[in-house]
């Protein structure tokens, strides 16, 4: 099969050759990312895959089918960047990763919350200037805490494992309970329990209808004064000016961010050399108490293999 491969990067060919050897496929890269514009890149191939900031509206997917596309292949286990009914009007078959290694996205996110909590960017900032007082570095115990989990999948069920080896107090709120979660001594609570209880709270869920903004004002204005919030799920389950606004006001303690709800075009990308002209994202990158990093959470050899093999 011929499969053109949008937002190629060389990390993304090496893995896709190996998952390729013996296979037999026909891989077309191509560095840009799908967009009505690049469409037809893909033209003569009976596949296109794509990541997870490509462009798969009806606009876009009228372009691949037009030009002989019938399969499109996610290498990413989130699809809400896809118009799933011109898919079908299209007569697109869709498939996706069903699932990588859970323990990458969850390690990276227990790597945010010890950063965050014990203000490890700054420590690095003060040492490399020679400066080792320890004013302002003051963290928690996580012994002890509680910690909210928003989606239990195999994900947030390995964040869950990690948090309760430290002595953590897990809650959790999900559309579907796990009986497993609940039989290691974990509790699903409303999300108001959660932000009622919780010392740290971590985003693990699709982004959906449902949980668009999920994490908003009013949910921030319920929540726990010094909270630890963290997000390696999608950028837009977490309302980010809301956010900024809750650390302002002190009532935040700190803000751990994997994705950005407009991450696309940016994210992935060198773009140190230009001016990026997104207000909402420089106040983030100056706010003292935000840790971002760019939708690396994934990054692992080993979750590389698994989305290539899918």
């Amino acid at each position: 099969m011929k499969v053109a491969v949008f937002s190629t990067r060389p990390y993304d060919q090496e893995a896709l050759d190996q998952a390729n050897a013996g296979q037999g496929h026909s891989l077309r890269y191509i560095e840009a990312a799908l967009s009505p514009e690049t469409a037809a890149l893909a033209k003569g191939c009976e596949a296109a895959c794509i990541f997870v900031n490509d462009r798969a509206d009806a606009e876009t997917l009228n372009v691949l089918a037009a030009h002989g596309v019938k399969l499109l292949a996610l290498r990413c286990s989130g699809y809400n960047h896809v118009d799933q009914h011109a898919a079908k009007q299209l007569g697109l078959t869709l498939t996706r990763v069903a699932e990588y290694s859970p323990h990458s996205v969850a390690e990276h996110a227990v790597a945010l919350l010890l950063a965050l909590n014990r203000h490890l960017l700054q420590a690095a900032r003060q040492t490399a200037a020679s400066n080792f007082a320890l004013n302002g570095l003051m963290g928690n115990d996580l012994h002890g805490k509680t910690v909210g989990i928003v989606g239990v999948g195999r994900i947030g069920s390995v964040f869950a494992k990690i948090m309760q080896g430290f002595g953590c107090r897990i809650l959790a709120n999900d559309v579907v309970q796990d009986p497993a979660f609940e039989a290691a001594g974990h509790r699903y609570v409303p999300l108001q329990t959660l932000a009622a209880e919780c010392d740290v709270i971590s985003l693990h869920c699709p982004l959906t209808d449902a949980t668009r903004h999920l994490i908003d004002s009013r949910f921030l204005a319920l929540c726990k004064p010094g909270l630890l919030l963290l997000n390696t799920s999608r950028g837009a389950v977490l309302d980010t000016a809301a956010a900024l606004q809750a650390l302002d006001a002190g009532k935040l303690a700190g803000l751990a961010l994997d994705v950005y709800e407009f991450e696309a075009g940016i994210f992935f990308e060198n773009r140190s050399a230009e001016a990026i002209h997104d207000p909402l994202l420089a106040a983030l990158q100056k706010h003292p108490k935000v840790l971002l990093t760019g939708h690396q959470g994934f990054f692992t050899r080993e979750a590389l293999r698994d989305i290539s093999e899918s």
